[in-house]
């Protein structure tokens, strides 16, 4: 569910260039990590301060979740972290080739409507561009509470160059490198079970 629109929220996105990057930065990066829906930002705040030698970028397209991240970067001076403000295939096509360690998938929109498949994000076009972005050890990381999207993505990953090395219907968050999204503690407080992968490019 999207949260209520926030009007101070595109102007501070304006205000503080300096927890956000465009399309021309990033094609200057070339060791990091990619989470694509940030939502609130509490991933990206949490993993950047949980892993202060690491890069991490995210990218929200949603105005007021955007600006609300962008905002928790500001207030817990993050320097290792940014956020991109649009939609991630504007984005994508301008990150360099075998630069990503992780890409991150938290609870991304199921797009329910089967039209609207090509919409999600591990449909084959987005597959093809994160093979292309992974580092040849790199990996997809995905955490969803939706069983169908799950099962989607699983078939497409194995149909599409990649190996899935890891795989639970029921996670208990005992990865060392992963960190709870608010959507997420929501979830397990309604005893909402959390299916969770990591796919390997199969080269």
């Amino acid at each position: 569910m999207r949260p209520k629109f926030k009007s101070w929220a595109e102007p501070f996105i304006n205000e503080h260039k300096e927890v956000m990057i465009n399309e021309e930065e990033i094609s200057s990066f070339v060791d990091f990590d990619l989470e694509i829906g940030s939502g609130k930002g509490e991933f990206l705040v949490k993993m950047s301060q949980n892993f202060p030698g690491n890069i991490f970028v995210g990218v929200e397209k949603v105005v007021t979740c955007a600006g609300i991240s962008a905002k928790k970067l500001v207030e817990n001076n993050v320097s290792n972290a940014k956020l991109y403000f649009g939609d991630a295939n504007k984005l994508i096509p301008f990150i360099v080739t075998g630069s990503v360690n992780h890409i991150f998938l938290n609870f991304s929109d199921p797009w329910p409507k089967k039209r609207h498949h090509k919409r999600r994000l591990t449909d084959v076009k987005f597959l093809n561009e994160y093979f292309r972005i992974l580092k040849d050890d790199g990996e997809i990381i995905i955490k969803t509470d939706n069983e169908e999207l799950f099962i989607y993505s699983i078939n497409n990953l194995i149909k599409n160059k990649f190996k899935i090395t890891y795989i639970t219907t029921d996670y208990l968050s005992s990865s060392s490198y992963d960190t709870m999204t608010e959507y997420e503690e929501n979830f397990r407080k309604a005893n909402v079970k959390i299916n969770r992968l990591i796919a390997k490019k199969d080269i």
